[in-house]
């Protein structure tokens, strides 16, 4: 049972390397074929184009395909539906005490 276990960690880990070195060289071919064409950029190894994928994967986060991120606005809509009318005013007021008003203010007449 353990034995079974820990091989199935090992092809794990081995098939997340070779889908890592696979995405790297994706990215290193890409680049070396298209930015100094473009833009006369240098062309990068193996270990740069990792980088790049690392990075992306901090700046751009780590969820999964498209639609995901939107994932949150379904589930509000489905409580909002089931609210009351009381419970969706104390809401809207508690959003309006975090993060202000939603619409802009009414115009102040001049004088």
């Amino acid at each position: 049972m353990r034995k079974h276990r820990i091989l199935r960690i090992l092809k794990f880990v081995l098939l997340a390397a070779l889908l890592l070195a696979v995405f790297s060289f994706v990215v290193m071919s890409l680049w070396n074929w298209l930015m100094p064409t473009l833009f006369s950029w240098h062309h990068i190894t193996f270990w740069q184009a990792l980088g790049l994928l690392v990075l992306s994967k901090i700046l751009l986060g780590f969820r999964g395909g498209p639609g995901v991120s939107w994932s949150w606005r379904r589930r509000v809509m489905e409580r909002w539906e089931h609210m009351t009318p009381e419970e969706r005013e104390k809401f809207r007021q508690t959003m309006r005490d975090r993060c202000g008003p939603f619409s802009p203010p009414a115009a102040e007449p001049k004088a």
